[in-house]
This record gives structure tokens, C-alpha cells and sequence, in this order.
């Protein structure tokens, strides 16, 4: 028989363990993200990576539970769930947050973006901090700038050479007065369509066609549709990691430490999974019989100038796509 002593002895090891277990639990956060992409887009491997840079740095202290595929719901509701303190991080496209952000409109300018090099440049800047920082006024602090790539028409029936090809084509837009503007100014016909829809519009020829990029292009199957793809790439429209701001505040300095280096790393890694996915895409529908177009840009640039003209009472904005423009 076990005696007096030895009982008490392993009922207070068995306790202690017990509440230490309970003290473990309660030490993790745990942190919901959600987005609308696939598993295999490059920008949610991104956020895997993100996952588990966290749990490495803080020794699983603070974790990322990823709700992929629009789980959650849509870019709209998983922004509005942030900001209600539902949800702790999202991606949306920069296009989105136009809506909340005025200053975002910039990355919608055409052909803003000297080359991938510049891309990059200003998203690491000064400049690309103090954006991701416009939205704390709305409840959403901006992580980071993730790689979308630019964004180029696939149509249905022809491609897109010059500017006179769009003349009276129905082209499917995001929800943004900038891509509006920017097809208007084109001679198209604008269509905001959902994402989720835009397969079955482009069958049922409810739109002759989109804009997007290589990747999305593949991954969306919009290419068994469209067979022509022109790569004028008008804009460079990135993708944006946010964190609501009761999140944010919730975090100590360590834990925010913590997050700060896992983006970063989940930055650089994406940039490299983006160039990857962008190759073996063009690579792939090509294979499934698209046409590639390489069109002059110039006459592109040159009939959407009229969209700078939208800024010329917005001193801001102004100084902003002057700042970008003269990034190096």
C-alpha cells in the first residue's frame, strides 16, 4: 500500500504539473488569419511561412491559425471582421483598401512602376511604412507589402495590341474608381465583377474579358476561357498584410518583435515564390494553347496620363506619386 507521505507526495506533482499545463495554455496566443486565396497561390505559402517563422521565434508562444480560400468570407468582410476585433490579420489587395484608404489609389495609377526593382524599392521605403500605417485610423495596421506581380488583360476573342483593341470591350474590374478610370480612359467598357464570379461572366460572355496576373491567371483556370493574354502589365497593385489595431494593441513588445521578424522573412520569401509562380504560370498556359502578347507600352501610358489629372486638388497625393517617381 502506498503510504500517507507518498500520496501527498504524488498528488502535489500531479497538481503542479496540472497547473503548469493550464499556465503553458494560457501563455499562447493564438492568432486567426484569414484570406480568399487558394492553398497553392504563392502569397498563402507566404503566410505559412509566416506561421511558422512565428512559432520558431517565439518558441510557440504566439502562433497563426491560416483560414484560407475565403473561409472567413471576402476581402470586405474579413477587413470588416478585423476591424470589429473578430479577426487579428487578413491580405487584401491594395485595389480594396482604396475604399478605405485614399492614399492607396496610387498603386492603381497606370504604369507607375518603373520596373520590379522600383516595385520593391518603394514598398521597402519610407514611403511604403508611412502607407502601411495610413489605415490605423480605420482599425487596420499594414504588416507588409506582399508581391502581386502586374496586372495585363486575357481577353476571349482577340488580344489586346494598342489601345484601339479595348474600344467598347466589356473588361471585368476590381471595385476601384482607379481601375475604372483607368479602362474609361482606354476606351473599354468597365464591369466590376467578383473574383468568385468571373469564371462563369467570361463563359457566359457577360464580360470579352480581365486583367490580372500570370499567376492568378493560371490559378483561377480563367485561361481555359480566354486563350489570348497581352502583357502591357498597367499596374503593380500589391497585395497588403494587415493586423487590427486591438490586435496590435493586445501584443507586448516582444510578441510584436516577434511578428515584426517573421513578416519580414515571410516578405523576402515570398518575393521569390512570386518570381517562381509567375515563370511556371506563362509557362503553363501557354501549354494549354494561350497566346502571350508583348505590346508596346507607350501608347498605354500615354492615353491614361489623363488619370494624374484626378489628383491635381490633392496636394498629398501629389507629393506622393512625386516621392514614388523619384524613388531610386
Amino acid at each position: 500500500m502506498i503510504n500517507r507521505n507518498t500520496f501527498f507526495t504524488v498528488l502535489l506533482i500531479t497538481l503542479s504539473l496540472f497547473l503548469v499545463g493550464c499556465k503553458t495554455e494560457k501563455t499562447t496566443k493564438v492568432l486567426k488569419l484569414a484570406h480568399g486565396l487558394d492553398t497553392q497561390h504563392p502569397v498563402h505559402k507566404a503566410m505559412v511561412i509566416l506561421g511558422e517563422k512565428l512559432k520558431e521565434k517565439s518558441g510557440g508562444k504566439l502562433i497563426v491559425n491560416i483560414y484560407p480560400s475565403s473561409q472567413l468570407g471576402g476581402e470586405r468582410e474579413c477587413l470588416e471582421l478585423l476591424q470589429i476585433g473578430s479577426l487579428d490579420i487578413t491580405k487584401v489587395s491594395a485595389a480594396v483598401l482604396e475604399n478605405f484608404i485614399p492614399e492607396y489609389k496610387v498603386f492603381s495609377v497606370p504604369y507607375m512602376f518603373r520596373n520590379k526593382a522600383h516595385t520593391f524599392s518603394v514598398f521597402d521605403s519610407e514611403i511604403g511604412e508611412r502607407l502601411l500605417l495610413k489605415g490605423e485610423k480605420f482599425r487596420l495596421r499594414g504588416l507588409t507589402f506582399y508581391d502581386a506581380g502586374s496586372r495585363s488583360f486575357y481577353m476571349k476573342e482577340s488580344p489586346i495590341k494598342t489601345p484601339n483593341d479595348l474600344t467598347g470591350k466589356k473588361i471585368r474590374v476590381q471595385k476601384s474608381n482607379m481601375a475604372v478610370a483607368m479602362i474609361n480612359d482606354l476606351g473599354g467598357s468597365p464591369t466590376p465583377i467578383s473574383w468568385g464570379e468571373l469564371y462563369t461572366a467570361l463563359q457566359q460572355g457577360v464580360v470579352d474579358g480581365a486583367e490580372n496576373n500570370p499567376p492568378s491567371f493560371y490559378t483561377s483556370k480563367h485561361y481555359e476561357v480566354c486563350k489570348f493574354y497581352s502583357l502591357d502589365e498597367h499596374t503593380s497593385v500589391p497585395d497588403v498584410l494587415l493586423i487590427g489595431t486591438d490586435t496590435y494593441s493586445r501584443l507586448n513588445e516582444q510578441e510584436r518583435g516577434w511578428l515584426k521578424e517573421a513578416v519580414a522573412e515571410s516578405t523576402i520569401a515570398q518575393r521569390k515564390l512570386w518570381g517562381a509562380s509567375e515563370t511556371a504560370s506563362l509557362a503553363a498556359v501557354k501549354k494549354a494553347g494561350v497566346q502571350i502578347f508583348y505590346p508596346d507600352k507607350k501608347p498605354f501610358e500615354e492615353q491614361t496620363k489623363g488619370i494624374l489629372e484626378m489628383f491635381s486638388d490633392n496636394e498629398e497625393m501629389k507629393s506622393l506619386i512625386i516621392s514614388i517617381k523619384n524613388q531610386q
